[in-house]
Protein backbone atom coordinates (compact mmCIF):
# COMPACT_ATOMS: atom_id res chain seq x y z
CA UNK A 1 0.00 0.00 0.00
CA UNK A 2 1.06 3.61 -0.48
CA UNK A 3 -0.86 5.92 1.87
CA UNK A 4 1.64 8.72 1.32
CA UNK A 5 1.16 8.87 -2.42
CA UNK A 6 4.87 8.56 -3.29
CA UNK A 7 5.04 7.09 -6.76
CA UNK A 8 6.89 3.81 -7.08
CA UNK A 9 7.07 3.13 -3.34
CA UNK A 10 5.11 0.96 -0.94
CA UNK A 11 4.62 1.96 2.69
CA UNK A 12 3.42 -0.88 4.93
CA UNK A 13 2.19 -0.16 8.45
CA UNK A 14 3.32 -2.61 11.13
CA UNK A 15 2.06 -2.88 14.71
CA UNK A 16 3.46 -5.42 17.17
CA UNK A 17 3.48 -6.14 20.88
CA UNK A 18 6.67 -6.11 22.92
CA UNK A 19 7.92 -8.74 25.38
CA UNK A 20 7.22 -6.28 28.21
CA UNK A 21 4.26 -4.34 26.76
CA UNK A 22 0.96 -5.82 25.49
CA UNK A 23 -1.48 -4.21 23.07
CA UNK A 24 -3.44 -1.50 24.86
CA UNK A 25 -7.18 -1.85 25.43
CA UNK A 26 -7.94 0.84 22.86
CA UNK A 27 -6.22 -1.33 20.25
CA UNK A 28 -2.85 0.32 19.71
CA UNK A 29 0.36 -1.67 19.63
CA UNK A 30 3.31 -0.47 21.71
CA UNK A 31 5.65 -0.94 18.73
CA UNK A 32 4.62 0.66 15.46
CA UNK A 33 6.24 1.70 12.23
CA UNK A 34 6.12 1.96 8.46
CA UNK A 35 8.21 -0.21 6.17
CA UNK A 36 9.22 1.56 2.96
CA UNK A 37 10.22 -0.34 -0.18
CA UNK A 38 10.13 -0.05 -3.93
CA UNK A 39 6.67 -1.12 -5.09
CA UNK A 40 6.30 -4.88 -5.15
CA UNK A 41 9.89 -5.53 -4.00
CA UNK A 42 11.22 -7.53 -1.03
CA UNK A 43 14.70 -6.12 -0.35
CA UNK A 44 17.40 -8.29 1.17
CA UNK A 45 19.01 -5.29 2.89
CA UNK A 46 17.03 -2.95 5.15
CA UNK A 47 17.70 0.09 7.30
CA UNK A 48 16.00 0.72 10.64
CA UNK A 49 15.78 4.04 12.50
CA UNK A 50 14.19 4.79 15.90
CA UNK A 51 14.14 7.79 18.25
CA UNK A 52 13.62 8.20 21.99
CA UNK A 53 10.30 9.97 21.57
CA UNK A 54 9.96 11.37 18.03
CA UNK A 55 7.77 9.46 15.56
CA UNK A 56 10.18 8.12 12.93
CA UNK A 57 7.61 6.09 10.96
CA UNK A 58 7.50 8.71 8.19
CA UNK A 59 11.18 9.53 8.42
CA UNK A 60 12.26 12.05 5.82
CA UNK A 61 15.10 9.90 4.48
CA UNK A 62 13.00 6.72 4.05
CA UNK A 63 11.93 7.35 0.42
CA UNK A 64 15.47 8.27 -0.57
CA UNK A 65 16.82 4.92 0.58
CA UNK A 66 13.82 2.94 -0.70
CA UNK A 67 14.45 4.31 -4.19
CA UNK A 68 17.98 2.87 -3.97
CA UNK A 69 16.54 -0.60 -3.43
CA UNK A 70 16.84 -0.79 0.37
CA UNK A 71 14.01 -1.45 2.75
CA UNK A 72 13.56 1.26 5.38
CA UNK A 73 11.75 0.63 8.65
CA UNK A 74 10.84 3.84 10.43
CA UNK A 75 10.21 2.30 13.83
CA UNK A 76 8.68 3.61 17.05
CA UNK A 77 8.86 2.27 20.58
CA UNK A 78 6.16 2.54 23.24
CA UNK A 79 7.69 5.91 24.20
CA UNK A 80 6.80 7.85 21.04
CA UNK A 81 5.37 11.12 22.33
CA UNK A 82 5.80 10.09 25.98
CA UNK A 83 9.42 10.96 26.65
CA UNK A 84 8.62 11.64 30.31
CA UNK A 85 8.20 7.88 30.90
CA UNK A 86 11.22 6.61 28.95
CA UNK A 87 13.25 3.63 30.19
CA UNK A 88 16.12 2.42 28.01
CA UNK A 89 15.81 -1.25 28.83
CA UNK A 90 12.25 -1.47 27.49
CA UNK A 91 12.99 0.71 24.46
CA UNK A 92 15.79 -1.66 23.48
CA UNK A 93 13.35 -4.58 23.59
CA UNK A 94 10.91 -2.63 21.41
CA UNK A 95 13.62 -2.02 18.81
CA UNK A 96 14.35 -5.73 18.94
CA UNK A 97 10.74 -6.37 17.88
CA UNK A 98 11.36 -4.33 14.72
CA UNK A 99 14.63 -6.09 14.03
CA UNK A 100 12.95 -9.47 14.43
CA UNK A 101 10.13 -8.44 12.09
CA UNK A 102 12.63 -7.50 9.40
CA UNK A 103 14.34 -10.87 9.64
CA UNK A 104 11.36 -13.17 10.11
CA UNK A 105 8.53 -11.46 8.25
CA UNK A 106 10.06 -9.06 5.73
CA UNK A 107 12.64 -11.55 4.49
CA UNK A 108 15.60 -9.24 5.11
CA UNK A 109 19.02 -10.88 5.30
CA UNK A 110 21.16 -7.91 6.43
CA UNK A 111 20.15 -4.94 8.59
CA UNK A 112 21.73 -1.50 8.79
CA UNK A 113 21.15 0.42 12.03
CA UNK A 114 20.70 4.15 11.46
CA UNK A 115 21.21 6.34 14.51
CA UNK A 116 19.75 9.71 13.54
CA UNK A 117 19.59 12.84 15.69
CA UNK A 118 18.67 11.98 19.29
CA UNK A 119 18.10 8.42 18.14
CA UNK A 120 21.83 8.01 17.57
CA UNK A 121 22.66 7.00 21.12
CA UNK A 122 19.48 4.91 21.36
CA UNK A 123 20.37 2.84 18.30
CA UNK A 124 23.98 2.71 19.43
CA UNK A 125 22.78 1.31 22.76
CA UNK A 126 20.64 -1.27 20.99
CA UNK A 127 23.59 -2.54 18.94
CA UNK A 128 25.77 -2.67 22.05
CA UNK A 129 23.14 -4.65 23.98
CA UNK A 130 22.87 -7.09 21.06
CA UNK A 131 26.63 -7.60 21.32
CA UNK A 132 26.96 -7.80 25.13
CA UNK A 133 23.88 -7.11 27.29
CA UNK A 134 24.26 -4.89 30.36
CA UNK A 135 20.60 -4.06 31.11
CA UNK A 136 19.56 -7.56 32.22
CA UNK A 137 19.07 -6.73 35.90
CA UNK A 138 16.65 -3.93 35.02
CA UNK A 139 14.18 -6.32 33.36
CA UNK A 140 11.73 -9.04 34.43
CA UNK A 141 12.53 -12.60 33.33
CA UNK A 142 10.56 -12.38 30.07
CA UNK A 143 12.49 -9.23 29.19
CA UNK A 144 15.79 -10.82 30.11
CA UNK A 145 15.14 -13.64 27.67
CA UNK A 146 14.31 -11.16 24.91
CA UNK A 147 17.40 -9.10 25.67
CA UNK A 148 19.61 -12.17 25.37
CA UNK A 149 18.24 -12.92 21.88
CA UNK A 150 18.43 -9.48 20.24
CA UNK A 151 19.21 -9.45 16.53
CA UNK A 152 22.53 -7.71 15.90
CA UNK A 153 22.82 -5.19 13.07
CA UNK A 154 25.35 -5.76 10.29
CA UNK A 155 26.34 -2.08 9.92
CA UNK A 156 25.99 1.02 12.09
CA UNK A 157 25.51 4.59 10.86
CA UNK A 158 25.61 7.71 13.02
CA UNK A 159 23.64 10.35 11.10
CA UNK A 160 23.73 13.88 12.50
CA UNK A 161 23.56 12.24 15.91
CA UNK A 162 23.99 13.53 19.43
CA UNK A 163 26.54 11.76 21.63
CA UNK A 164 24.05 10.62 24.23
CA UNK A 165 20.92 11.77 25.99
CA UNK A 166 22.56 13.07 29.19
CA UNK A 167 25.36 14.71 27.20
CA UNK A 168 23.13 16.66 24.83
CA UNK A 169 20.76 17.86 27.55
CA UNK A 170 23.66 19.03 29.69
CA UNK A 171 25.27 20.82 26.73
CA UNK A 172 21.95 22.59 26.10
CA UNK A 173 21.16 23.47 29.72
CA UNK A 174 21.08 27.10 30.76
CA UNK A 175 23.74 27.08 33.45
CA UNK A 176 22.45 30.29 35.04
CA UNK A 177 19.29 28.65 36.48
CA UNK A 178 19.43 28.89 40.26
CA UNK A 179 16.01 27.47 41.20
CA UNK A 180 14.52 24.52 39.31
CA UNK A 181 11.06 25.49 40.55
CA UNK A 182 11.30 29.03 39.20
CA UNK A 183 11.78 29.61 35.45
CA UNK A 184 12.78 33.23 36.13
CA UNK A 185 15.49 32.89 38.78
CA UNK A 186 18.90 33.56 37.17
CA UNK A 187 22.53 34.09 38.11
CA UNK A 188 23.48 37.06 35.90
CA UNK A 189 27.18 36.13 36.03
CA UNK A 190 26.35 32.88 34.22
CA UNK A 191 23.54 34.11 31.98
CA UNK A 192 24.54 33.33 28.37
CA UNK A 193 22.09 35.96 27.14
CA UNK A 194 23.55 38.71 29.35
CA UNK A 195 25.56 40.88 26.92
CA UNK A 196 28.10 41.53 29.68
CA UNK A 197 29.13 37.87 29.31
CA UNK A 198 29.26 37.72 25.50
CA UNK A 199 29.26 36.76 22.76
CA UNK A 200 32.05 36.41 22.11
CA UNK A 201 32.56 34.38 25.26
CA UNK A 202 35.97 34.29 26.91
CA UNK A 203 37.73 31.00 27.58
CA UNK A 204 37.26 31.62 31.30
CA UNK A 205 33.50 32.09 30.88
CA UNK A 206 33.21 28.99 28.70
CA UNK A 207 35.01 26.87 31.29
CA UNK A 208 32.91 28.27 34.14
CA UNK A 209 29.69 27.87 32.14
CA UNK A 210 30.33 24.25 31.17
CA UNK A 211 31.16 23.36 34.77
CA UNK A 212 27.94 25.03 35.93
CA UNK A 213 25.93 23.04 33.38
CA UNK A 214 27.31 19.79 34.78
CA UNK A 215 26.63 21.03 38.30
CA UNK A 216 23.00 21.76 37.38
CA UNK A 217 22.57 18.23 36.05
CA UNK A 218 24.06 16.84 39.26
CA UNK A 219 21.80 19.00 41.47
CA UNK A 220 18.73 17.61 39.74
CA UNK A 221 20.11 14.08 40.09
CA UNK A 222 20.79 14.55 43.81
CA UNK A 223 17.26 15.85 44.32
CA UNK A 224 15.76 13.04 42.20
CA UNK A 225 17.45 10.29 44.20
CA UNK A 226 16.38 11.78 47.53
CA UNK A 227 12.84 12.50 46.33
CA UNK A 228 12.38 9.01 44.91
CA UNK A 229 13.41 7.49 48.23
CA UNK A 230 11.02 9.79 50.09
CA UNK A 231 8.16 8.81 47.80
CA UNK A 232 8.95 5.11 47.86
CA UNK A 233 9.09 5.15 51.66
CA UNK A 234 5.54 6.53 51.53
CA UNK A 235 4.40 3.86 49.09
CA UNK A 236 4.40 6.16 46.04
CA UNK A 237 6.35 4.71 43.07
CA UNK A 238 7.19 7.92 41.20
CA UNK A 239 6.15 11.46 40.32
CA UNK A 240 6.45 13.88 37.44
CA UNK A 241 8.33 17.18 37.57
CA UNK A 242 8.98 20.03 35.11
CA UNK A 243 12.29 21.34 33.83
CA UNK A 244 12.85 24.81 32.42
CA UNK A 245 15.35 26.59 30.20
CA UNK A 246 17.20 24.00 28.14
CA UNK A 247 18.26 25.93 25.06
CA UNK A 248 21.35 27.47 26.59
CA UNK A 249 24.14 25.89 24.55
CA UNK A 250 26.57 28.76 24.02
CA UNK A 251 27.65 27.20 20.71
CA UNK A 252 24.23 28.15 19.36
CA UNK A 253 24.92 31.78 20.26
CA UNK A 254 28.62 32.12 19.51
CA UNK A 255 29.72 30.64 16.14
CA UNK A 256 33.38 30.92 17.14
CA UNK A 257 32.93 27.99 19.54
CA UNK A 258 33.15 24.68 17.68
CA UNK A 259 33.06 26.52 14.32
CA UNK A 260 31.03 25.18 11.40
CA UNK A 261 28.80 26.43 8.59
CA UNK A 262 25.78 26.79 10.88
CA UNK A 263 23.58 29.87 11.12
CA UNK A 264 24.79 32.04 14.04
CA UNK A 265 22.54 32.70 17.03
CA UNK A 266 20.15 29.92 16.05
CA UNK A 267 18.94 26.56 17.38
CA UNK A 268 16.35 23.98 16.33
CA UNK A 269 13.63 26.16 17.91
CA UNK A 270 14.82 29.44 16.39
CA UNK A 271 16.35 32.29 18.40
CA UNK A 272 18.03 30.63 21.42
CA UNK A 273 17.06 33.49 23.75
CA UNK A 274 13.39 32.93 22.90
CA UNK A 275 13.57 29.14 22.74
CA UNK A 276 15.28 29.00 26.12
CA UNK A 277 12.21 30.58 27.72
CA UNK A 278 9.87 28.08 26.08
CA UNK A 279 9.14 24.54 27.36
CA UNK A 280 11.15 22.17 25.21
CA UNK A 281 13.51 19.20 25.51
CA UNK A 282 13.16 17.39 28.83
CA UNK A 283 10.31 19.71 29.82
CA UNK A 284 8.62 16.97 31.91
CA UNK A 285 10.06 13.85 33.51
CA UNK A 286 9.23 11.17 35.97
CA UNK A 287 12.01 10.78 38.49
CA UNK A 288 12.84 7.31 37.18
CA UNK A 289 13.07 8.66 33.65
CA UNK A 290 15.43 11.45 34.73
CA UNK A 291 17.72 8.92 36.36
CA UNK A 292 17.44 6.57 33.36
CA UNK A 293 17.75 9.04 30.49
CA UNK A 294 19.11 12.44 31.50
CA UNK A 295 21.39 12.11 34.54
CA UNK A 296 25.12 12.26 33.87
CA UNK A 297 25.68 10.17 36.99
CA UNK A 298 23.12 7.38 36.59
CA UNK A 299 21.87 7.24 32.99
CA UNK A 300 22.68 4.23 30.78
CA UNK A 301 21.86 6.40 27.74
CA UNK A 302 25.34 7.91 27.46
CA UNK A 303 26.95 7.20 24.13
CA UNK A 304 30.55 6.28 24.85
CA UNK A 305 30.09 3.03 26.84
CA UNK A 306 27.80 1.59 24.18
CA UNK A 307 29.74 2.75 21.14
CA UNK A 308 32.94 1.30 22.58
CA UNK A 309 31.45 -2.20 22.27
CA UNK A 310 30.67 -1.90 18.56
CA UNK A 311 32.54 -4.30 16.32
CA UNK A 312 30.80 -3.88 12.95
CA UNK A 313 31.70 -1.41 10.17
CA UNK A 314 30.52 2.08 11.11
CA UNK A 315 29.94 5.36 9.30
CA UNK A 316 29.61 8.77 10.99
CA UNK A 317 27.92 11.41 8.83
CA UNK A 318 27.62 15.02 9.99
CA UNK A 319 26.10 18.02 8.26
CA UNK A 320 28.29 21.07 8.70
CA UNK A 321 25.34 23.49 8.96
CA UNK A 322 23.68 21.59 11.81
CA UNK A 323 22.65 24.01 14.59
CA UNK A 324 22.41 21.40 17.35
CA UNK A 325 25.07 18.79 16.56
CA UNK A 326 28.53 20.17 16.01
CA UNK A 327 31.77 18.92 14.42
CA UNK A 328 33.29 18.04 17.78
CA UNK A 329 30.27 15.85 18.57
CA UNK A 330 30.75 13.87 15.37
CA UNK A 331 34.46 13.47 16.02
CA UNK A 332 33.82 12.22 19.55
CA UNK A 333 31.31 9.67 18.29
CA UNK A 334 33.86 8.53 15.73
CA UNK A 335 36.54 8.22 18.41
CA UNK A 336 34.19 6.38 20.80
CA UNK A 337 33.31 3.70 18.24
CA UNK A 338 35.12 0.46 18.98
CA UNK A 339 34.83 -0.67 15.36
CA UNK A 340 38.14 -1.05 13.56
CA UNK A 341 36.42 -0.33 10.24
CA UNK A 342 34.96 3.16 10.61
CA UNK A 343 34.71 6.34 8.59
CA UNK A 344 33.84 9.99 9.32
CA UNK A 345 32.22 12.22 6.68
CA UNK A 346 31.53 15.94 7.20
CA UNK A 347 29.22 17.11 4.42
CA UNK A 348 27.18 20.24 3.64
CA UNK A 349 23.71 20.38 5.16
CA UNK A 350 21.56 21.12 8.20
CA UNK A 351 20.28 18.68 10.82
CA UNK A 352 17.73 16.94 8.60
CA UNK A 353 19.25 18.28 5.38
CA UNK A 354 15.98 20.22 5.22
CA UNK A 355 17.31 23.30 3.45
CA UNK A 356 18.35 21.67 0.19
CA UNK A 357 17.08 18.75 -1.88
CA UNK A 358 20.54 18.47 -3.40
CA UNK A 359 22.19 18.17 0.03
CA UNK A 360 19.65 15.56 1.10
CA UNK A 361 20.31 13.61 -2.10
CA UNK A 362 24.06 13.83 -1.52
CA UNK A 363 23.68 12.48 2.01
CA UNK A 364 21.47 9.59 0.86
CA UNK A 365 23.81 8.74 -2.02
CA UNK A 366 26.85 8.80 0.27
CA UNK A 367 25.24 6.44 2.79
CA UNK A 368 23.77 4.18 0.12
CA UNK A 369 27.13 3.78 -1.62
CA UNK A 370 28.84 2.96 1.68
CA UNK A 371 26.23 0.30 2.50
CA UNK A 372 26.63 -1.32 -0.90
CA UNK A 373 30.40 -1.28 -0.50
CA UNK A 374 30.25 -3.00 2.88
CA UNK A 375 27.52 -5.60 2.25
Amino acid sequence: MNPNGIEGLDAQFIGRVSPTAPRIQAGGHPCQGIYWTQSGKRPKVAIIATHYNVDFSEHYIAPWFARQGFGFLGWNTRYRGVEDQFLLEHAVLDIGVGMKWLKEEAGVEQIVILGNSGGGSLMGAYQAEAIAPTLTDRLPSVGQDALASLVKGDLYISFNAHQGRPEVLTDWMDASVIDENDPVATDPALDPFNPDNGPPYSDAFIEKYRAAQRARNQRITDWAKAELKRLNDAGIPDRIFPMFRCWGDIRCVDPAIDPSDRKPNWCYRGDPAVANRTPSIGRANTIKTWLNMWSLETSPCQGQPHLAKHDTPALVVQGTADTGVFPSDARKIFDFLGSSDKKLELIPGAHYFEDSIEERQTAADLVGAWIKEKL
